[in-house]
């Protein structure tokens, strides 16, 4: 059994963009081999899972209202399965972080992406949240939460409009289609040991403390003569 293409309906498969990343991932799922039972246990899950994703609201600036926007009556994604926004990270499938995060800020949100329970997925919403938007030259804003949280979908725009997000949604919906659910999914935040250096040579030491001398007298002999 291989696994499928993700459809969603009435948007032809071509026309979404980024299939590039979702086929590589059917690929790296296939390679392996997918059982028949296992994959058609895995097919349910992930149909279940990704039209009822609950989302944890992290909404801190002018994208938050966007947010709030499609759950009313004009776009209502309540037809998608997205309605119940938790404000329990044990109770949310991803978080919707929209808005600026400032380095204040980013220990709550890593705080809260780790108490949420596996398999967990991390929005993007807006310019602040991608790059740091219009304040990334700011000592006090994170040029982008993937400095410390692994993203699963971007959503462009400063603020993006309910369609974008509505967009995006359904792309992590995509994503989680392919997902191999029993034994394991594609991605998840790994947290490899440190590589640690050992057994360094004393001559190769003692060369760079000659080179760190060196360089210090010569900034110190360079600053006393703009001095005298």
């Amino acid at each position: 059994m291989e696994v499928r293409k993700p459809s969603i309906k009435s948007i032809p498969y071509d026309e979404w963009k980024d299939n590039e990343t979702l086929e590589s991932m059917i690929k790296e799922l296939n390679e392996g081999g997918v059982n028949c039972i296992v994959g058609n246990l895995d097919a349910l899950i992930n149909w279940g899972r990704s039209n009822s994703l609950w989302a944890l609201t992290f909404a801190t600036s002018c994208c938050g209202i966007e947010f709030m926007a499609c759950g009313c009556a004009r776009y209502d994604f309540a037809r998608f399965g997205f309605e119940v926004t938790r404000n329990s990270p044990r109770q949310a499938d991803l978080i919707m972080c929209a808005g600026t995060i400032t380095h204040k800020m980013a220990p709550a949100l890593k705080r809260l992406y780790d108490e949420m329970a596996e398999p967990k997925y991390v929005v993007a919403v807006g310019g602040c949240a991608i790059s740091g938007g219009p304040f990334k030259s700011s000592y006090h804003v994170v040029r982008g939460i993937d400095e410390f949280l692994p993203v699963d979908v971007y959503i462009p725009g400063c603020p993006p409009r309910p369609e974008a997000i509505l967009y995006g949604m359904m792309q992590l919906q995509r994503k989680v289609k392919v997902e191999k659910f029993f034994g394991g999914v594609n991605r998840k935040e790994k947290n490899p040991d440190a590589i640690k250096v050992t057994d360094v040579p004393k001559k190769f030491i003692e060369e760079m403390k000659a080179t760190a001398n060196k360089v210090t007298e010569a900034v110190k002999k360079e600053i006393n003569n703009t001095i005298h």
